[in-house]
């Protein structure tokens, strides 16, 4: 599949823990490691999907969690496990799947979000609004990340690529 897919077919979902599960296992611990998480069964939990053709292409997961380089936040929330399929990374999923959490938070009230995320990918984050706020630490058996956080509704920058339906 290439990044000339058709993105009418592209749509973004909540869904149960599970069905993020493959991508998870598949994306972020190919040499095994734990793919279910404590949170992931909270109520105020949510977990979404992208999908083309009812095929899961992306998946992320938001959680009420107080975040460690702010604690004085009142409302916020921890982005964990976002997955995208490696055929279609630039393509546009993670942008649809961050936007669509996005939304989620401001309509949910809340006020920062915050990840741990691979320094492969804080650029990605940092298009969004993100700030590295750590230095890059190893997770181990995972790999070097960075703590980020930005304000919710972020100052969401235009990000290349695609927009999705």
């Amino acid at each position: 599949m290439s990044a000339d897919h058709d993105w009418a077919t592209l749509t973004v979902a909540q869904v149960p823990a599970e069905v993020t599960h493959p991508l998870r296992r598949s994306v972020l611990r190919p040499d095994g490691g734990e793919i279910t998480w404590a949170g992931d069964e909270d109520p105020a939990t949510f977990h979404l999907a992208a999908r083309i053709d009812e095929r899961v292409v992306g998946v992320v997961r938001f959680s009420p969690a107080p975040c460690p380089w702010r604690p004085e936040a009142r409302a916020p929330w921890q982005l964990r496990g976002m997955a995208t399929d490696p055929a279609l990374r630039g393509a546009g999923v993670g942008r649809a799947l961050l936007v669509d959490g996005l939304i989620r938070l401001t309509d949910r009230g809340s006020d920062v979000v915050w990840c741990d995320a691979r320094v492969t990918a804080a650029g990605f984050y940092e298009r969004f609004g993100f700030t590295v706020v750590t230095e890059p630490f190893d997770k181990p058996g995972i790999g070097p990340h960075v703590g980020m956080v930005a304000d919710v509704p972020p100052p969401v920058r235009r990000a290349g690529g695609r927009r999705s339906g």
